[in-house]
């Protein structure tokens, strides 16, 4: 989940222990509880709004006979910064609040690391708050009863916050599932902690009958509901603290898929879809990292040749929406689905990870990794290659799949790199344009990153394709000597080595390319940017009866977009097939009409199966999008070794109205 400025209005973390409140639609803060005693308090409020939560409702929670979880709390999250007895903690929970509600702006407990940039301030400048601001943190908390009987409420309408407006987040998880967790993860912590009785329903406190002074009383309310809070906190925590201890990482059941629903049959081997990691930074600008982890994810899992892996781009559909396990099962047809989140602060970045059987309806493996962003990169595969060792545990595979490329080790240069190969896929000239631009970046910054050269050669071809090149000749040729440095530099990537193979295709080296293709599939036979390239740089050189085996795979590998159908059609028409080819040529356009390669190829299947008022559909539509179309050019980037299919792509886009 990430944090942004309109929702939620408060929001508890307790992964870096901070209170993220935006105030009257206008003033963004974060506070930073930034010390053992400090988190032990945030830890308080949680566990208050937890149990309002619960509740349902906006009201004082007791603290009597939750004295165990208040230990915990302050023996693990607070290191024992003074006594767990509850003759001293619940005194020191008191002096701690009744000196800090007055004025939160120079309270010890607080610290404001910043607000909104518009206000010409960054990180770790002093918020001064107005005079009605400190009445409204002031009167954040409100105690009832008596030292015996203490009640705490956070009172978050005084801010004109409802209980929906607070979310506690832990991990990847949120509210009482986050709380549970959280406690969790402290239970392991600590060395013995007292055994937690089940929780009850808090009842309702009467109001002290005993009378006070005014302003002594007044002081007294304001502790005991602190003290109360925490109580019931301990109660309620350490209740999910047990469960969760002994039930993480099943976590909560998931619904089972169907195979009756099932979009196409499983393979005979471990299928697994990898969902889009969830970037739970602020920072919007951390979605590339995401992006990044996951497509590594994904290329890592692909080189063992006992799994079957979905690509990338048939899971980002999947991307911000809330989606069931059982949904991505079924529409993919896979029986694993891995899903996880990214949380980047500073320096230091937390991935959590867990692998679903989305059949059976469990959990397989959850685990969290804690790193500095230098070892970001490590931690990729080390999460991928913890995944295939569980996948192979438990399914009984024989063998570990191949060792991933050098890559990078600079995270701005990997970044970079996510954004120019997102660029790429956009198939655009606005897109490659500046996804040259960044491969250029990418290679001026580290001239040994492999992938910053075959990222660059694709733009060269890509432009030979979009009709923007002034010498396709000279683009293919810079193409090949990228696409060759690439494979120099790195010749354990296979997707390089399948790149290069394309491009021998594209300039028609069709022996080099039979060759480049077998190394690379040799490398790495599973992943669907290798499988399609291969596929490609084998149809373009002949072998049409080896390509088709590997397009129709790479549909299935990736179902989502376009250009699977377009190449898979192209590889039915290749041998004959026609009819199949013109179905497949119908899904590309059913899954992108806008686009050209598509249209193209729906107007030559529709003549090649007798359909000649699809096929002026189709090329109109060409003309729509591609007004300056001119099949005398698109004839001459036809790669193809056989000289008929050229022939027979061109007549019947002449018969189809193209000129």
């Amino acid at each position: 989940m990430a944090i942004k400025a309109k929702s939620p209005p408060v929001t508890i973390d307790l992964n870096e222990f901070k209170l993220h409140i935006t105030l009257q639609h206008r003033n963004e803060l974060t506070l930073h509880f930034n010390s053992p005693s400090r988190k032990f308090y945030l830890t308080v409020i949680a566990f208050v709004v937890n149990e309002m939560k619960r509740l349902g409702k906006i009201t004082s929670i007791p603290l009597e006979g939750n004295y165990d979880l208040l230990a915990l709390l302050n023996n693990t999250v607070g290191e024992a910064a003074g006594s767990s007895d509850k003759e001293h903690l619940l005194p020191r929970i008191y002096r701690k609040w009744k000196d800090v509600l007055p004025n939160l702006e120079e309270a010890h407990l607080f610290k404001v690391l910043g607000r909104r940039k518009e206000y010409d301030e960054g990180v770790a400048k002093t918020y001064h708050f107005t005079e009605a601001e400190k009445d409204h943190w002031a009167n954040l908390f409100e105690y009832k009863g008596s030292e015996e009987n203490v009640r705490l409420k956070f009172a978050v309408d005084r801010i004109g916050a409802g209980l929906d407006d607070v979310v506690i987040i832990y991990e990847d998880a949120i509210n009482g599932d986050a709380w549970d967790r959280f406690l969790s993860n402290l239970k392991g912590k600590a060395e013995s902690v007292p055994e937690i009785g089940a929780v009850q329903p808090s009842p309702e406190v009467p109001e002290p009958t005993v009378s006070l002074p005014r302003e002594h009383g007044t002081t007294l309310q304001s502790r005991y509901r602190w003290i109360a809070l925490v109580a019931m906190i301990i109660i309620i925590a350490g209740a999910a603290t047990l469960a969760i201890w002994i039930f993480y990482p099943k976590s909560s059941p998931v619904k089972r898929a169907s195979m009756e629903k099932m979009a196409f049959p499983l393979p005979d081997k471990p299928s697994i879809a990898v969902l889009p990691f969830v970037n739970m930074s602020k920072d919007p600008e951390q979605e590339f990292f995401s992006e990044g982890l996951t497509e590594e994810i994904i290329t890592t899992l692909s080189k063992s040749p006992h799994l079957f892996v979905i690509a990338r781009s048939s899971t980002s559909k999947y991307k911000n929406k809330p989606v069931e396990i059982r949904q991505v099962s079924e529409e993919l047809g896979v029986r694993y689905v891995l899903e996880g989140s990214v949380r980047r602060s500073g320096e230091k970045v937390r991935i959590t990870a867990q692998l679903i059987d989305a059949l059976g309806g469990h959990h397989l493996w959850a685990e969290h990794f804690d790193k500095e962003t230098g070892d970001i990169l490590t931690a990729q595969d080390e999460i991928a290659l913890k995944i295939m060792k569980v996948l192979h545990v438990k399914l009984q595979a024989e063998h570990m799949g191949s060792e991933t490329g050098k890559g990078t080790k600079n995270l701005e240069i990997f970044l970079k790199s996510m954004e120019a190969r997102e660029q790429v896929l956009r198939y655009t000239k606005e897109g490659n344009a500046r996804a040259r631009q960044l491969f250029e970046e990418v290679i001026a910054q580290d001239p040994d990153y492999a992938r910053g050269y075959s990222g660059l050669a694709i733009t060269y071809a890509a432009d030979v394709w979009l009709g923007t090149s002034k010498s396709p000749g000279e683009s293919l040729t810079k193409a090949i000597e990228f696409g060759q440095k690439a494979v120099s530099l790195d010749g354990s990537d296979a997707t390089a080595q399948a790149t290069l193979a394309y491009l021998f295709a594209m300039t028609r080296q069709y022996d080099k390319a039979v060759s480049q293709a077998e190394h690379a599939l040799a490398l790495d036979p599973n992943s669907y940017s290798v499988i399609n390239n291969c596929g490609l740089a084998l149809a373009y050189s002949g072998k049409h009866e080896e390509a088709l085996p590997l397009l129709q795979r790479a549909v299935r590998l990736n179902p989502s977009v376009a250009q699977s159908f377009v190449m898979s059609s192209m590889a039915y028409r290749v041998v004959g097939r026609y009819d199949e080819a013109y179905k497949e040529a119908k899904k590309a356009v059913e899954r992108n009409p806008k686009s050209q390669l598509a249209q193209i190829a729906l107007a030559v299947t529709s003549i090649l199966t007798g359909r000649e008022e699809g096929a002026n559909a189709a090329a109109a539509q060409v003309l729509k999008i591609n007004p300056s179309f001119s099949l005398e050019q698109y004839e001459r980037t036809l790669p193809f070794k056989d000289k008929s299919q050229v022939d027979l792509v061109t007549d019947a886009l002449r018969k189809a109205g193209l000129k």
